[in-house]
């Protein structure tokens, strides 16, 4: 190295803020004011949107298709204003000055200028043309002469950092840095707010092409502790509906996260990129009318979690569709009693199960086979000749007698008994409770497994979410009432419609000639009718894609994104494939991290039982979050875990080591409070997380409490508070800018997967690790 020129990549920077050199105050002024610029436009956009939203509504009167139409206008409108305001922090953050003189300003949306030509002030970060801004070097500065990374608050530019691409034209006094690791370091250094931030200023090569990969096909990214794979998998979303929204448009983005606090963490990432059209859920939020919030032992949820699951279910369905061992006998008023032999609905059972219909669809084939028979029977007695010659009755009685065997209480009261409709939750919830239902489905798992299952119905865990949705491919869904339910609504809506056309018909005056062009006057009848007033209150009631894809079990989404995959089961696998039919998945987790007892040991047996070796891999080898210091003590975790692992590069040191102390169990309660309130103090602005065994959050978690008011502990704890108290469970995906760790070796114990938990506590800490360890 020379006059501070990097012998690497050739890249000086030159850093500061106002005032200082090289970079000065008139710099500073002229992107202030084209910043302003851009604010101004910003508003305009957003003056533009909350005008035509008044518009609409002063337009619409008080029918009901005018209330549709206005709530339709409100979700549009709003969406638009909601992008706007989300973009709004850090709207420019960059500049890119080309060698034949041109400047482009990148951002988080594209911004055109209107008057003329509609030429960009904003880059949207995005576009092509963006990318330089990521991935330009010394070696390879594709045509740019300088990358200059602006830091805003708010709406004020507060420093620049320029990178100077050219080594004959950068200052000698410049001092080396990796590509943009001054904006990198002070995002990374900054308090953390209890919710993540975009990195969209910060994206690092590797990252970029991640985020900028092919749509087609299953995407698996493998990343150690802080490596940014969240924060790649948000950005990939943002960028695939911008490049490809034409086909993700209608059939939507779903993101997959670990638990319900991991998402409220993430929320504001994909506004601030402007998209709000991805739907993010949990496991336990995928089957559309079930929220699934209670908790069971690990053992339990496991086992839920296993592919033989699959055979349960099918053989339960199975146990539904009854043969008695003796004939059933069936009383009709005003008849003989009529009889229903083992070997009749033998034969109606095998008929139903040849026909391939899921269960609740084969009971019609089920239904028509016995009401036959039992027609027979009828017939045979009412219309036998007597001479004994062959049957009085016509095809039209043996119709009539159908109907009403079809319709007698009777008959359907055992028609139910032999073959129910179920719906996923009946079937799942009568097997947990019999024990004789789990045998008789369960035979190939032990006894102790088969008293794992077995509990009354309490709530939906997450673990029963895949079952339910399996249990709903095997039953299927008899919509014949709900389509019914729809016409008749429709029905009435054409009516309403012809009534409000019957009005209009009636007010309207005669036709008038127009002197102009000799034509006539038209109304309202004749350019509509009953059926197109319909079709357009229906356009008007249309929900987002997100909200209908929310609703409907069996969506097909475009694309999915799924967070620390390593956590789902193979039950849970096979729910995500039948929600994505292409297979065009991003798949983002880490192995040595995997905790749930049936999660994922190797993306290969997760995969290529659904796509074969149709899948790529990518890893992300820098871990970014992770100082050097706490990576050492974790990659000691890791060493245990599996010798041939190696943790991620840490970027950056902090010169602050890690605290390991014994302390006494009867003390463990106060060194957390003393540690906790020492911890928090040294964090001007910044977050505290405390991360304890489960069996350890009902003593340890009211002291902390007690003695910081503002601490927050529970089942599914709010982050903007300053101290959060959690599991390794809720922790997973979550950083925050110091981390207490409390009996480690308690972790560890939980559960056999003990120490991927314990390696996932310590690599939480942006800045500072303390670890609390019990003395035995």
């Amino acid at each position: 190295m020379r006059d501070g020129l990097s012998s690497n990549s050739g890249v000086v920077q030159h850093s500061g803020g106002p005032g200082d050199s090289p970079i000065h105050d008139d710099e500073i002024g002229q992107e202030q004011e084209y910043v302003s610029m851009l604010y101004g436009r910003l508003d305009a956009l957003r003056e533009q949107a909350t005008h035509r939203l008044a518009e609409q509504l002063r337009a619409t009167g008080g029918t009901l298709q005018a209330r549709s139409q206005r709530d339709s206008a409100v979700r549009m409108y709003g969406e638009q204003v909601e992008q706007y305001s989300a973009v709004e922090q850090g709207l420019c953050f960059g500049r890119l000055d080309t060698d034949d003189g041109g400047r482009h300003y990148i951002g988080r949306i594209g911004i055109f200028d209107s008057d003329g030509d509609y030429d960009p002030l904003l880059i949207d970060w995005r576009a092509p043309a963006a990318r330089a801004f990521y991935l330009a070097t010394a070696a390879n500065p594709q045509g740019v002469h300088r990358r200059r990374h602006l830091r805003t608050r708010q709406r004020k530019v507060t420093g620049l950092n320029d990178e100077v691409l050219d080594i004959a034209a950068a200052s000698p006094t410049a001092h080396e840095e990796l590509t943009g690791e001054a904006a990198l370091l002070a995002a990374l250094t900054a308090g953390r707010t209890g919710r993540m931030r975009d990195i969209v200023e910060t994206i690092q090569a590797e990252q970029d092409t991640v985020i900028r990969a092919e749509l087609p096909g299953t995407l698996v990214v493998q990343g150690g502790p802080g490596t940014g794979k969240t924060a790649v998998a948000l950005h990939r979303a943002a960028y695939l509906l911008y490049t490809h929204r034409r086909e993700l448009a209608t059939r939507g983005v779903l993101l997959v996260g670990p638990n319900a606090t991991f998402l409220r963490y993430i929320s504001q990432v994909l506004p601030a990129l402007a998209e709000t059209g991805v739907l993010l859920r949990t496991q336990a939020d995928l089957f559309p009318g079930v929220t699934a919030r209670r908790t069971e032992g690990a053992e339990a949820a496991a086992l839920k979690g296993r592919a033989v699951l699959v055979e349960v279910l099918a053989a339960a369905v199975r146990d539904r569709q009854w043969v008695p061992d003796e004939p059933l006998e069936i009383e009709q008023p005003q008849r003989e009693i009529l009889v229903l032999h083992p070997e009749t609905v033998r034969a109606a059972r095998d008929r139903a199960r040849r026909s391939g219909r899921p269960h609740n669809l084969a009971r019609a084939v089920f239904d028509v086979e016995l009401v036959h028979a039992l027609a027979a029977q009828v017939a045979e007695r009412i219309g036998a000749d007597p001479l004994g010659g062959e049957n009085l009755l016509e095809e039209a009685d043996l119709a009539e007698i159908r109907r009403e065997l079809r319709d007698d209480p009777e008959v359907r009261a055992t028609l139910d008994h032999l073959w129910p409709l179920l719906t996923p939750q009946q079937l799942l919830a009568d097997l947990y409770a019999d024990p004789a239902r789990i045998a008789t489905a369960a035979p190939m798992l032990t006894e102790a497994e088969q008293a794992l299952l077995h509990r009354q119905p309490s709530g939906w865990t997450p673990a029963d979410v895949p079952l339910l949705d399996e249990a709903a491919e095997l039953l299927g869904e008899d919509d014949r009432a709900a389509a019914a339910r729809r016409e008749r609504l429709r029905t009435l809506q054409r009516e309403y419609a012809e009534g409000v056309l019957e009005i209009a018909r009636g007010s309207r005056s005669i036709d008038v000639e127009d002197e102009a062009d000799g034509g006539e006057i038209l109304g309202v009848t004749d350019l509509l009718d009953a059926d197109r007033m319909v079709e357009r209150q229906e356009e008007g009631d249309r929900l987002t894609t997100a909200q209908r894809a929310a609703a409907d079990r069996s969506w097909a989404f475009g694309h999915i994104i799924v967070d620390e995959a390593q956590e789902l089961s193979p039950m849970a696998w096979r729910l995500l494939m039948r929600r994505c039919p292409s297979r065009s998945m991003t798949i983002v987790g880490d192995v040595a991290q995997t905790g749930a007892l049936a999660g994922t040991a190797s993306w290969a047996e997760v995969l290529e039982p659904y796509v074969a070796r149709r899948w790529r891999l990518t890893e992300l080898a820098v871990s970014y979050r992770t100082p050097a210091e706490i990576m050492a003590v974790a990659a000691e975790v890791l060493a245990q875990i599996d010798p041939t692992l190696r943790p991620p590069r840490s970027v950056r040191s902090t010169g602050v080591p890690p605290i390991d102390r014994s302390v006494a169990p009867e003390r463990l309660a106060a060194e957390l409070v003393d540690a906790a309130t020492a911890t928090a103090a040294t964090l001007t602005d910044g977050r505290l997380g405390v991360i304890v065994p489960a069996a350890r959050v009902a003593d340890l978690g009211p002291a902390l409490a007690d003695a910081i008011p503002e601490a927050t502990v529970g089942d599914q704890p709010d982050l903007k508070g300053r101290t959060v108290l959690l599991t390794v469970a809720q922790a997973k995906g979550l950083e925050f800018d110091a981390v207490l760790v409390v009996d480690p070796d308690g972790i560890v114990a939980e559960s056999p997967r003990g120490r991927n938990d314990l390696y996932v506590a310590l690599t939480r800490a942006t800045q500072r690790l303390t670890v609390l360890r019990p003395t035995s």
